[in-house]
This record gives C-alpha cells, structure tokens and sequence, in this order.
C-alpha cells in the first residue's frame, strides 16, 4: 500500500458581492425617476377665494326664531301655534323690530314639503337673510 491517503476536498468557494450589477440597478431607477418627474405636466388651477372664518362674536345676539311646520300643516312661532296666514305679518314685524333679525325653519318628522317651501317664501319675501334650515328631528311644538 502506498501512501493510502484520502483524494483531497475540494475548497469552498467564497461568496461574491457583484457591486456594478448594483449600481447599473440603482443608476437605471434614478433614471426612470428623473424621466418620469420631467415628464409630468404642471397641474393647472382655478383661483378661488377661499372663506375666512369670523372672530367669535362677543356680544349676544337676540336668539333666531324658530318656525315649527307640523304634519297637519300648522305653525309654531317660537313654540306659539298659529295660523299659516299669520306667518308674514309676524315676519315683517319682526324685521322691523329686530336689528339682525335671524330665523330658523324647522319641521317635525312628519312635517309636508310643500308647507315648509310656503314658510321659506314667507321668510324670502319678508327680506330677511338669514335663514337656517334644521335637519335634526323635533318633535311638534317643541
């Protein structure tokens, strides 16, 4: 026997870190990037006037009235049952008496369209401005 020896191990290969495959990478995404930026048109916009919210008033303003249409096709002014006719004299009195005269049109749940319409023509028709419409549900004379 000679020199029985073992057939030697191959060696290991050591990992490679390939750095310009990376950077062609990176340098083709910062390309597509500045492509793709210059490309982009300007974002054309209209001017608008935005609002600008008041100052909180400090002195208290008169409460708004409170027009109430019900199912029936009554009115409560400010709690009080009247009349559809009624409506504008007590408008028109109001604007007179009132310095700001504010008002707020509401209706119980099952309150008619067509009634709520007439009360706002009313308000319309009396010259005040500032009309409110409430959306939540009260109940009839409340």
């Amino acid at each position: 026997m000679q020199g029985g020896s073992l057939p030697a191990a191959p060696a290991k290969k050591k990992a490679r870190i390939e750095i310009i495959p990376l950077i062609d990478v990176v340098f083709f995404l910062l390309a597509t990037f500045v492509l793709f930026t210059l490309s982009l048109e300007k974002i054309q916009s209209v001017p608008v006037n935005l609002p600008v919210a008041a100052p909180p008033s400090t002195k208290q303003d008169e409460d708004p009235v409170i027009i109430q249409v019900s199912d029936a096709g009554t009115v409560f002014w400010n709690r009080e049952l009247i009349n559809i006719p009624e409506v504008a004299p007590r408008l028109l009195q109001y604007k007179q008496s009132t310095q700001n005269p504010r008002v707020l049109v509401t209706g119980d749940d099952r309150a008619k369209f067509g009634v709520t319409i007439q009360v706002l023509d009313e308000v319309r028709n009396a010259g005040i401005t500032q009309v409110s419409v409430e959306t939540a549900y009260r109940g009839s004379g409340k």
